[in-house]
């Protein structure tokens, strides 16, 4: 099988994105696993380049040229001006590149000319000024993408991954939004994702809502009304699901290499875990989408943009996991 094609997308400019694409591409390793193309204004790839101090070579292509392209290539843009471009600070035009690059890399990647997208860290506040119109880019990209089915970002550290069943939500609202359904969606979304990144049969453990799995009933009837059937359920559909866990345990099992996914209750149960474990290797995914598509889990970091001192540990990690994942992509897109 033919390496995939990767298209990557710089990020928001004024963040750590554009050096951590440059710190990134400097690896045999990297060039090696993926014919790449970046897509950008070719003065971020090189603004990132100075900030990493490494030297970066662009063989500018046309899109009709793509298919025959290996190796790395680079496919020109025109959002912003060099001048225009302010380290460190939210402006809309940081917010209009992201979204115009990110919709460049999704047209390519819904005409099968790549099989999967990286981005560096996009800022919400600049992309909502340029006009996200969406609760996060999850959810932008699912409707550029005319995608109606379940979708969710997805948390990946290592060979770990955690999806949630309730996301931006107060926490006073997460138990009434907790159900048998939203449950299973979130286990078939992290059994199918797994799957897609080369696992056989995932190992996935679902947390408990309430404290000590609810203790019999004794601190909420969530997990014997809601979650112990949704684990029985997916149990007869022959997937690898156990629980309730108690959610100040899981993550120890998850630790230990027992399982390969955990399904979490709510945002900060998962979150605060499994940055805990590992922060500079965290990966998002956006799951359930039509294409592959992963980023590093954190921000855009502007106290340390533009001084060489952006980590690229999670855009690795994305990297190489985006891999796994467009190889399945492409073959499953062959064999259709």
């Amino acid at each position: 099988m033919s390496k995939p094609r990767i298209a990557i997308v710089p990020g928001d400019p004024s963040g750590i994105g554009p050096e951590l694409i440059a710190k990134l591409l400097q690896s045999d390793e990297v060039r090696a696993a993926a014919d790449i193309l970046l897509v950008g204004d070719s003065h971020l790839w090189q603004q990132g380049a100075a900030q990493a101090q490494t030297e970066l070579e662009l063989a500018t292509i046309s899109e009709e040229a793509i298919t025959q392209q290996h190796g790395l290539s680079h496919l020109e843009m025109d959002t912003i001006t060099p001048e225009q471009v302010q380290v460190a600070e939210v402006t809309v035009l940081g917010g209009t590149t992201s979204l115009r690059c990110l919709d460049k890399a999704m047209d390519l990647a819904m005409a099968g000319l790549v099989d999967g997208i990286l981005f560096g860290p996009f800022n919400k506040a600049a992309m909502t000024a340029a006009g996200l119109n969406a609760e996060d880019e999850h959810r932008y990209m699912a409707r550029y993408l005319g995608h109606e089915g379940y979708h969710s970002e997805l948390n990946v550290l290592d060979e770990l991954m955690t999806t949630r069943v309730t996301s931006h939500i107060g926490l006073k609202d997460v138990a009434a939004n907790i159900t048998e359904a939203g449950v299973l969606r979130a286990v078939n979304l992290a059994n199918d994702t797994l799957r897609k990144a080369g696992k056989a049969r995932p190992r996935i453990a679902v947390a408990a809502l309430n404290p000590h799995a609810g203790d019999n009933g004794k601190f909420g009837r969530e997990e014997i009304e809601i979650l112990e059937p949704a684990v029985a359920s997916a149990q007869k559909r022959q997937m690898d699901v156990t629980g309730p866990w108690p959610s100040d345990t899981v993550f120890l099992k998850a630790q230990r290499g027992e399982v390969d996914a955990v399904v979490t209750m709510y945002h900060d149960q998962g979150q605060i875990a499994i940055k805990l474990m590992g922060f500079e290797r965290g990966v998002t995914v956006a799951g359930g989408l039509p294409i592959p598509v992963a980023t590093p889990a954190h921000g855009t970091a502007f106290d340390i943009a533009g001084q060489n001192k952006a980590n690229v540990g999670a855009t690795r990690q994305a990297f190489d996991l985006l891999v796994r994942m467009a190889k399945t992509h492409r073959a499953e897109r062959d064999a259709a």
